[in-house]
Parts: C-alpha cells; sequence; structure tokens
C-alpha cells in the first residue's frame, strides 16, 4: 500500500510537469515503474477523477481537481486574504513581480503574487510545488534566518542547481551558497543577479512569526536591465517594511498561525 501511494505521488507530480499530456509508455519509463503497474495506478487516478485520458491520442493530463482542492485549502486558510492587498501594493509601488512564499516543514512554496509590470518586459514565471532553495532570492532570504549549520544541511539535502537548468551564476558549490545567505543574514535581504534565471534579478525578505522563526518569505523579481542592484539596494527598506506588515497581519490566517 506504502508503494502505490508512493507510485501514485509520483504519477501526480510527473503529469504536473507536463501539462500537455503524455503517453503511458513515456511516463512509465521516466519513472521507471513497469507499464502493467503505471497502467492500474493511471486507471484508479481516473476514477477518482486526478486524471483524464485525452480521447485525441490517448495521452494521460491532470484534471483541475488537484488544482481546485490546493486553491480550497488557500482560501479557506485565509493567507491570500492577509497577503494579497500588501502584495499588491509592493506590486504597485516598484512596478515588478511580487510573490509570497510559505515555509512548510523544510519546504518554502509560493502561495500568491501580485504583478507590477504592466507594460515592457514582464517577468512572470510559473508557481512552483516547491522553491530551489540554493539558487533564489526566495531561498537565500528563508536561509539566512537560520543557524548557519541547519542551513548548511538543508541545502546539503535539497541540493544545487545547475547553471544549465537555471542561472548562469547559479551557485554550484555549497560554500558557494553560503556566501548569498551570509550576505543576506547582514543586509537583512537577499540579492541575486542571473542566478535563477539568464537575464533576471530578484531579492527577499524574510516574514517572521511571533515566536520569532521565519514563517514565509516575500520576493520581488523582474529583468535585470529595469531591476538593476542599485535600485534593489534602494527598494530593501521597502521590501523589509512589507514583510514586517505581512508578519503583523499573519494572526489572521490559520496556515500562518501553524507555522508560526
Amino acid at each position: 500500500m506504502s508503494e502505490m501511494l508512493g507510485r501514485s505521488f509520483r504519477v501526480l507530480e510527473y503529469l504536473a510537469s507536463h501539462p500537455e499530456g503524455v503517453p503511458l509508455s513515456l511516463l512509465a519509463g521516466d519513472l521507471q515503474i513497469p507499464l502493467s503497474a503505471s497502467h492500474r495506478l493511471l486507471t484508479e487516478l481516473i476514477r477518482y477523477g486526478y486524471v483524464r485520458q485525452e480521447q485525441r491520442d490517448g495521452h494521460y493530463v491532470l484534471t483541475i481537481k488537484l488544482v481546485s482542492i490546493g486553491l480550497s485549502f488557500l482560501s479557506n486558510s485565509g493567507v491570500v486574504d492577509v497577503a494579497q492587498p500588501l502584495l499588491d501594493q509592493l506590486a504597485k509601488a516598484t512596478g515588478e513581480l511580487v510573490r509570497l512564499a510559505v515555509v512548510d516543514g523544510d519546504e518554502l512554496t509560493f502561495v500568491a503574487k501580485a504583478q507590477g509590470a504592466t507594460h515592457g518586459l514582464r517577468y512572470d514565471p510559473d508557481m512552483g510545488l516547491s522553491v530551489a532553495l540554493s539558487c533564489s532570492a526566495a531561498g537565500h532570504a528563508w536561509l539566512s534566518t537560520l543557524p548557519e549549520d541547519d542551513a548548511m544541511a538543508l541545502v546539503a539535502k535539497k541540493g544545487l542547481g545547475k547553471p544549465e537548468d537555471f542561472g548562469p551564476k547559479a551557485p554550484t558549490t555549497l560554500k558557494a551558497v553560503m556566501v548569498y545567505v551570509k550576505a543576506a543574514r547582514q543586509r537583512g535581504f537577499s540579492l541575486i543577479n542571473e542566478v535563477f534565471a539568464p537575464g533576471m534579478t530578484a531579492m527577499a525578505a524574510p516574514v517572521f512569526g511571533p515566536s520569532g522563526p521565519a514563517i514565509g518569505v516575500i520576493t520581488i523579481a523582474g529583468p535585470a536591465v529595469r531591476l538593476t542592484a542599485q535600485r534593489m539596494e534602494t527598494l530593501g527598506p521597502t521590501l523589509m517594511q512589507a514583510a514586517a506588515e505581512v508578519a503583523t497581519a499573519s494572526g489572521a490566517s490559520a496556515l500562518f498561525k501553524k507555522r508560526a
């Protein structure tokens, strides 16, 4: 039962990264699950409404049921109601993409965003299930709130991002990651330039709970030609003020209360 449950989650995560759908043989091969077992899992997931099979080509795709569950959870938790007005305000003030990530165990997950760029080049990456800690402003900001040994252990556990998969300046050693983390700790917020993606910059500040530990992170991200290092330094106090305001309002969210 445990193995079947684990395989089911792997199938769902795999299909989430293939919104166009995939044939059975490709899914089974990539996940290294026997063809017959993959077919049985997909049949069960179809029965429960999480997957459907396209009549046109026979490919398997996720339904919106999983998305609906996630959105329902966020709605009931109150986190979006609490944070969204503050994110909108920060996005309007900066003219860039602003996002909120919530700490969940040893994961950092984006749950809300606001787009401040109304014209020109807009940076708006897909919302992922989990933040890449080693090569993201959000990851560095959160790691900066942890004891150094804990931060290093977490990066070692999660792994390093490759420059070919992220930005050309993505750190490739634990020591290099900690340089960013230490700078964020001293500054109060993190800064990256072409670390997460080519031609893109970002900054992030932690949101602290009433008992001390960080419960989330707010980020600002945009094109390097517009969101320059000098501009990010200037925006630092504004970002940290927004993080403090979200922290103050966090008591109204069941999700934040749990993490605090």
